[in-house]
């Protein structure tokens, strides 16, 4: 009988120390994409010359920031970011053709983005897919945000497209230093999506809590309560680009 203990305890501390490096192994697998290395193909693409390059397909996906709506109805998508990052594109990777395709619908949450993910988004081909729906998905909850917001990653990963989720931009009404306000909430569930499903992460949100900790006013970022101005875009996009290799 004692050496049948003694079987067992020492199988339990195995079976203990097993699952111990399981959870271990999995919490430090759970981390965002490394942005030194995240969109390598793709980068490796765009620097290619013709005739051996090819177009690559950047699609923003998301609600009225990136469609370009600055103070309703006036849209002003030369200066929203998708396009700021296609002139940063366009700079640096000269010999590259590089389409960049918004996706995006004012108005829109995530649950019509999901619906319509496939035949708007993946039909595109696209190499690289932005989802930026944070803002409006207060209205649906997280939980239902967070079942969106999965389908859409799983898609464009089964497609073989590399995911970069935005947190949201501000909106003037936020309680921004509050963890429980919505935005950020669903600011720190998009951050958790990106680790569990280590893709890349542009963190809107926390860029401009930095600019206003440095003394800048949030009004000044605003081109009204819920939309970004042109420096406000400009914010988002410094976020995004630090994933293609662009340094300024």
């Amino acid at each position: 009988m004692k050496i049948y203990h003694k079987r067992s305890f020492t199988a339990g501390l195995i079976a203990a120390s097993t699952l111990l490096c399981f959870l271990v192994a999995s919490k430090a697998s759970s981390q965002i994409a490394s942005p030194t290395n995240y969109l390598a193909p793709v980068l490796e693409q765009m620097q290619l010359s013709w005739p051996k390059n090819r177009t690559v397909n950047i699609v923003f996906h998301g609600h009225s920031v990136p469609s370009g709506y600055f103070k309703t109805p006036v849209v002003d998508s030369l200066h929203a970011y998708p396009n700021l990052l296609r002139v940063a594109l366009a700079e640096k990777y000269t010999n590259a053709v590089i389409n960049v395709i918004v996706t995006s619908i004012g108005g829109e949450n995530s649950c019509k983005g999901a619906a319509r993910f496939d035949s708007d988004v993946l039909e595109h081909k696209p190499d690289v897919v932005l989802i930026d729906y944070a803002l409006n998905d207060r209205g649906i909850g997280l939980e239902c945000a967070r079942t969106n917001w999965i389908a859409m990653i799983e898609k464009a990963q089964a497609a073989g497209a590399k995911v970069i989720l935005l947190t949201p931009t501000p909106e003037q009404s936020a309680k921004l230093d509050d963890p429980q306000d919505p935005l950020n909430e669903h600011a720190e569930q998009i951050r958790k999506l990106a680790a569990e499903f280590q893709v890349g992460l542009a963190d809107s949100l926390a860029a401009f809590k930095s600019e206003i900790a440095r003394g800048t006013e949030l009004n000044n970022l605003m081109s009204q309560k819920n939309h970004p101005n042109a420096r406000g875009h400009e914010i988002v996009e410094a976020e995004v680009e630090k994933w293609f290799a662009i340094k300024r």
